[in-house]
């Protein structure tokens, strides 16, 4: 008992009854928020970060429950890592078709091409010189006839269409006409080209 109070006094028998029950309900209440803390805090991560906060590894997600796509940027990237491919650069034949098949046009003005240098550099007749350089500018004109009539034609293709066609074409025109004039005994006689070496070489 304290001091200054009685065993009459029943303020003090009151607070005597109620204590064994309150002390009980102080503890379960103290139990009971101490696993509420401990259940929350066993619901966030173990680095103590926050659903959302930076480095805590959840990503950002929307009211549907789906994560948010990165949005893209319309700026061109710094370095290119890929090129388009050119217009009716597919493969000339299917691909279960062997490669050669796969880029027969390519094969065709390379092996013409190969076939006007090796000439050229044997020499193995007369005319060698202009009969190879003349092999040499029709296969680049038959580069361009590919280029037109095929829808494609695998690695022949290296610009647009119309690119493709101007490069072959008047390339393969340039070296057949030089060909075809160069001297002696030109096999084509172009007056304004004579009158224009005079008029040069004065």
């Amino acid at each position: 008992m304290g001091a200054g109070t009685s065993p009459a006094d029943p303020a003090s028998a009151g607070r005597e009854a109620d204590g064994p029950d309150s002390a009980a309900e102080g503890g379960s209440t103290a139990t009971g928020n101490t696993q509420a803390d401990g259940g929350a805090e066993a619901g966030r991560p173990a680095n103590g970060s926050e659903a959302g906060e930076p480095g805590g590894g959840a990503t950002s997600a929307e009211p549907g429950g789906e994560a948010a796509a990165p949005r893209r940027s319309r700026r061109f990237p710094l370095f290119t890592r890929d090129t388009a491919r050119p217009e009716g650069g597919g493969r000339a034949a299917p691909g279960d078709a062997p490669a050669p098949a796969r880029q027969w046009p390519l094969l065709t003005v390379l092996c013409t091409a190969g076939a006007g240098l090796l000439i050229v550099a044997l020499d193995p007749f007369a005319e060698a010189f202009r009969i190879g350089t003349i092999l040499i500018g029709a296969a680049l004109i038959a580069g361009a006839v590919l280029r037109w009539v095929v829808p494609s034609v695998g690695m022949l293709a290296v610009r647009s269409r119309f690119t493709d066609l101007v490069t072959y074409g008047l390339m393969g025109t340039l070296i057949v006409l030089l060909a075809l004039v160069a001297q002696p005994k030109p096999w084509l006689d172009v007056p304004i080209l004579e009158d224009a070496v005079r008029f040069t070489i004065r």
